[in-house]
């Protein structure tokens, strides 16, 4: 499915959600290429929350440029399939080679703020992560490993366990605690 019709069949649950959607289709229809970092405002982001088949345990990486535990996933870089994208980085950045997509469909949508930094040498302004996130499942005994270009741990973490191991206080609260709840209301 076309980003754009995916976009406009997603169902936000929350007012973060629903503004974000927003925010994202008005961008996506000012004509910018938001699929390539040549963007230095706002480019399009793929994530994915991985969950174990019981959904007791989420994947997490130590991220090194955050300093905190976060989920998996990256820039388009001109790949307009961002279930791909989110696919990719995952395997990239956690090991792991079995994945399952829960559901095509995009599982969350956020706009996120990424602050100025540097990046192999190079100076990166602050701009905006336009991120869509999908779910996906993973059995917790395949093999992981880190991506020491970018994290510096891979682990699972049993639900209950993943507000005390994120320490960005903006994401837990409005991010992965949402995810956690989506999580839950889904089911299996």
């Amino acid at each position: 499915m076309e980003l754009l019709d995916a976009l406009n069949h997603f169902c936000p649950c929350n007012e973060q959600e629903e503004t974000d959607k927003k925010q994202i289709l008005s961008l996506l229809a000012s004509g910018q290429d938001l699929y390539t970092r040549d963007n230095p405002v706002a480019h399009l982001t793929a994530s994915s929350w991985v969950v174990s088949p019981d959904r007791k345990q989420v994947l997490l990486v130590y991220h090194n440029l955050y300093r905190s535990w976060s989920w998996m996933g990256g820039h388009a870089d001109g790949d307009r399939d961002l279930c791909q994208v989110a696919l990719r980085e995952t395997r990239e950045e956690s090991g792991l080679e079995d994945l399952t997509l829960v559901s095509p469909e995009i599982f969350s949508l956020e706009s996120l703020t990424v602050d100025g930094h540097e990046k192999r040498g190079n100076y990166i302004s602050s701009h905006l992560h336009l991120n869509v996130t999908y779910l996906l499942e993973a059995d917790p005994s395949q093999p992981i490993r880190v991506k020491p270009d970018e994290n510096s741990g891979v682990a699972w973490f049993p639900v209950e366990e993943v507000a005390g191991k994120v320490s960005e206080p903006w994401m837990m609260q409005r991010i992965y605690s949402k995810l956690m709840e989506k999580v839950t209301a889904c089911g299996k």
